[in-house]
């Protein structure tokens, strides 16, 4: 099958979300439109699988800091606010993206949450150990090659416990999934275009490994887990204490 063969090795097209030139009310509305994609995919869950395997890993400090780089939204982040609650964790959660747009909504849609502050930024000029923990959803795919392997670099130097990476399985069915889906739910043009796109540009458990090797860390240090609804969680340790992932 022709989507079959297309899917074998990451697609390196970029998406509309990556023309930082663009933007505007089309883009505001993405992300929102974003957001009803996030809840019918579960997309929080991965993150927090990832942050809880590294808190623990930590000794489970009752107080964590969470920088979620390339945010959006932000919105994957509510899962992390219930559960720090019902643990009794004092939780701060920054985030921090390029456009103005992912601002503005990310502002609106915490308006009310005191734990979270909105920034706009750039991964590559946060300051080394920012946070506990740095994580990014739906973010990395957004990177190749030597552009992708600098990005985590970056990211596990801005963290101190380590990093989680939320991420999309690329597989057939995930992608037709997400072509469907975009098209019943929503007109925008980025959502349309980016949405079978992230998943074309998603991983495989052998793109992990090699980031793995390109990194020059060891299993126990970098470990990649299989979740629901066909997306990895990636959780990378600093100090390499990380019970293996099941």
């Amino acid at each position: 099958m022709p989507m079959l063969k297309a899917l074998q090795n990451r697609e390196s097209r970029p998406e509309y979300m990556d023309d930082t030139s663009q933007g505007g009310p089309e883009l505001r509305e993405a992300l929102v439109h974003l957001r009803r994609l996030n809840r019918l995919f579960g997309a929080a869950s991965p993150t927090l699988y990832g942050v809880k395997r590294l808190w623990k890993a930590a000794g489970s400090p009752k107080e964590l800091s969470i920088l979620d780089v390339g945010a959006g939204s932000g919105d994957v982040n509510q899962k992390l606010l219930r559960w720090a609650l019902e643990e009794g964790i004092r939780l701060n959660v920054t985030l921090v993206d390029t456009t103005e747009e992912a601002v503005k909504e990310a502002n609106l849609f915490f308006w009310n949450e005191s734990r979270v502050s909105v920034s706009q930024g750039d991964l590559f000029e946060l300051d080394a150990e920012s946070a506990d923990v740095v994580t990014g959803t739906q973010f990395l795919h957004h990177f190749t090659g030597e552009d992708l392997e600098r990005a985590v670099r970056q990211m596990l130097q801005v963290s101190r416990i380590g990093v989680v990476i939320n991420d999309i399985h690329r597989h057939p069915l995930s992608w037709l999934a997400v072509w469907l889906t975009t098209r019943l739910i929503s007109r925008n043009s980025y959502i349309r275009h980016d949405g079978p796109l992230s998943v074309a540009k998603g991983f495989r458990g052998e793109d992990w490994r090699r980031l793995r090797e390109a990194l020059s860390l060891t299993p126990t240090e970098f470990q990649h887990v299989w979740r629901p609804l066909f997306r990895y969680a990636v959780m990378i340790s600093k100090d390499g204490e990380m019970p293996h992932a099941r």
